[in-house]
């Protein structure tokens, strides 16, 4: 009896220490996967900053264009 249940002790344990193999690995998967989409956010959150400064300065550009032609229009008018 003693030996079957020292066997099931260790098999018991065996199963234990593969589980926990198992997930230190997907454990690791995991969180080298939120690193990488960390990174990507972060890039993006840099080309989204980088979009809303161009706009705003063709926004601009096209203001100055705007009055521009208006004022060619005030001239053209006279």
């Amino acid at each position: 009896y003693k030996d079957r249940l020292l066997q099931a002790e260790k098999e018991h344990q065996d199963a234990l220490t593969e589980a926990n193999g198992k997930n230190e690995v997907e454990l690791d998967a995991c969180h080298e996967k939120i690193s990488s989409l960390e990174h990507f956010i972060s890039s993006q959150k840099l080309e989204i900053e980088h979009l809303k400064s161009n706009k705003e300065q063709l926004n601009n550009s096209l203001k100055e264009a705007n009055q521009a032609l208006g004022e060619l229009l005030k001239t053209k008018v006279r």
